[in-house]
């Protein structure tokens, strides 16, 4: 025990990540005693009318902590490279930052590992929770591995599954594997810390799906395909950035559906009926859609009964 509280003095980390789920990761390494030397993060952004500079959910976790922050806008700037190097970090980690070039990732001794929520090689790429649930997996998980030139492809250091249920969207599965990614940080520093760490090459034969950047043009629901494909697009954007139709001329996002085991004969893939009171029913390429949340351009996210009780198609 006295040995390893002596690695958590001595094992110098650098910490990069900048949204929410981030967070989770270096709280836990706090929490567990190591030491955290700084946290690299983005520049404030500036957000609302009044463009108030608002700081990356990780910078307030650092704030928090008195940990000192870096905001680089170049990170191949040798002005931030030199910052860098002076603080002697023995490995640098990564959870939901930026691609980062080889001059900074190959500077600490012990190299620098990523957090992937995905079982890699499966879903490399920006979005692999929603691409996941699009896709209708019943599985995925999170992924450390060390950095190299190609993106998400370095060595696998460790893996843990996480079932996708029926009732899942990528909030609630965001959820879950935020914290199971910040637990498998945790076990991976203390691999490195003690030396015991071994990791594997990625098996390219299992890389069957890509987890490309989400598009507004993704998020436009396609109502000749199948009720299923359609129902897990939903559930994939769902709460954000969110599905989308046209509905009545105007833009609607969807948020939550149920697939209807009635067919709606008559009707074309895109044509919808409704009583105007409890449900309002898209026909798809194969099968029918229940519309039970939506949110209509302009007004607020609502359940399918009161929408209809104030809306007249």
């Amino acid at each position: 025990m006295e040995k390893l509280e002596q690695m958590k003095k001595e094992l110098r980390i650098i910490f990069m990540g900048t949204p929410e789920f981030s967070v989770p990761s270096l709280e836990i390494l706090i929490e567990n005693g190591w030491n955290v030397v700084a946290v690299i993060t983005a520049p404030d952004k500036p957000k609302g009318r009044g463009q108030k500079l608002i700081p990356s959910p990780v910078k307030e976790c650092a704030l928090k902590h008195s940990i000192p922050i870096l905001q680089p806008s170049n990170l191949k700037s040798p002005d931030f490279l030199k910052e860098l190097k002076s603080y002697q970090a023995d490995v640098q980690v990564v959870v939901a930052f930026r691609m980062l070039p080889e001059s900074v990732w190959s500077m600490p001794p012990l190299g620098t590992f990523n957090l992937h929520a995905s079982l890699l090689p499966n879903y490399r790429g920006a979005a692999p929770i929603n691409w996941a649930i699009i896709n209708g997996e019943k599985e995925t998980g999170v992924t450390t591995f060390f950095l190299k030139h190609e993106i998400d492809t370095g060595s696998i250091i460790f893996q843990e599954k996480e079932p996708i249920y029926p009732n899942d969207n990528v909030g609630t599965l965001y959820e879950r594997l935020m914290i199971k990614g910040a637990n498998l940080v945790l076990k991976t520093i203390e691999g490195l810390a003690k030396g015991n760490l071994s990791s594997k090459v990625q098996d390219e034969s299992q890389a069957q799906h890509h987890a490309p950047k989400i598009f507004k043009e993704t998020c436009e629901i396609d109502w000749n395909n199948n009720a299923l494909a359609i129902h897990n697009l939903v559930r994939g954007l769902s709460p954000y950035p969110a599905a989308w139709t046209s509905l009545d001329g105007k833009n609607c996002k969807i948020f939550v559906t149920e697939i209807d085991k009635k067919e709606n004969h008559g009707l074309k893939p895109g044509e919808f009926n409704s009583d105007g009171k409890t449900h309002l029913t898209f026909q798809t390429g194969k099968g029918s859609l229940k519309i039970l949340e939506l949110q209509l351009e302009g007004k607020k996210r609502m359940e399918i009964q009161e929408f209809l009780r104030g809306y007249k198609f």
